[in-house]
């Protein structure tokens, strides 16, 4: 994670000492939902370093509904909060309410939480709409001198939404993810490399890519790994990267401008399903 400056850490560590018991006796009291709103809009404040009066909108309307709050920067709706009672145990249904008010205003992120519990998600804009859960804090189980701690929390600040610190985190998280990995273990470059240092191994033994992704897809990996609109994402993602990398690379023994479409300037990389088989290309 991004490393949390000075003057945010001390605030984190100061705002970590101060809600901690106010939420504890808060869930004591079994607060409603409009206590909570008020306690959320105060850390809003005093921890994650948002100005309480120009950049934290309270009752937020959306197409006649509203949601809790919403965070602006610049004048721009960069967040919505949905909120439940500091003492209400946070469900799938009340994420799917937040991503439907996101979605109605195009907004990438939601945060859904109840005082002690911080779950941020990013939203996918696919059909159907659905969700991403990047990070769950569990406010009143953060230790001040942890830094780790301390960085979960700079990931939603201000000042680390500003240095784009959360969209770095999320796209780590998908680069680490089990079907991006999933997507790279079947990748033509990856199997090239198996195949190779199975030769190794037996030289006598004639071995195919297609043989290697056989027994990966069907004996290896996990099906949900392999399948599902994540992993064609992942799987798109990589190719792309393969294709971009591989027209560079052409370009620069040619003389020539990367193009920005496959366009014959090199040999398309194939990554493949466990469901698909593809021609492969020959090598040159």
């Amino acid at each position: 994670m991004a490393s949390v400056p000075s003057r945010v850490a001390d605030r984190l560590i100061k705002g970590i000492k101060r809600f901690q018991p106010i939420l504890a006796t808060a869930k004591s009291r079994d607060d409603g939902e409009a206590d909570t709103v008020m306690i959320v809009t105060d850390m809003l404040a005093e921890v994650f370093g948002y100005d309480k009066y120009s950049e934290v909108t309270a009752e937020y309307s959306i197409r006649g509904t509203y949601c809790d709050l919403a965070t602006k920067l610049d004048g721009t709706l960069q967040t919505l909060i949905e909120v439940k009672a500091v003492g209400l145990e946070l469900k799938d249904s009340h994420v799917k309410q937040a991503v439907d008010y996101a979605t109605n205003q195009g907004v990438d992120w939601v945060v859904l939480t109840n005082g002690v519990c911080w779950r941020v998600y990013k939203v996918i804009f696919a059909k159907p709409i659905d969700q991403e859960l990047v990070i769950e804090i569990n406010f009143c189980a953060l230790d001040p001198k942890n830094p780790a701690d301390l960085e979960s929390l700079y990931l939603w600040c201000k000042e680390g939404w500003i240095k784009s610190v959360l969209g770095d985190y999320h796209t780590q998280k998908q680069a680490l993810s089990r079907f991006f990995l999933g997507a790279m273990v079947l990748s033509d470059p990856v199997l090239e490399v198996v195949r190779r240092e199975l030769r190794r191994v037996s030289p006598d033994v004639r071995i195919e890519i297609d043989q290697i992704r056989h027994v990966l897809s069907s004996e290896v990996l996990k099906r949900d790994v392999m399948e599902g609109e994540k992993a064609e994402e992942a799987t798109k993602k990589i190719a792309r990267a393969a294709n971009k990398a591989l027209r560079a690379k052409a370009a620069k023994e040619t003389g020539e401008k990367p193009t920005a479409d496959n366009d014959g300037a090199a040999p398309q990389i194939v990554v493949q399903s466990s469901e698909m088989v593809t021609p492969q290309t020959p090598p040159a």
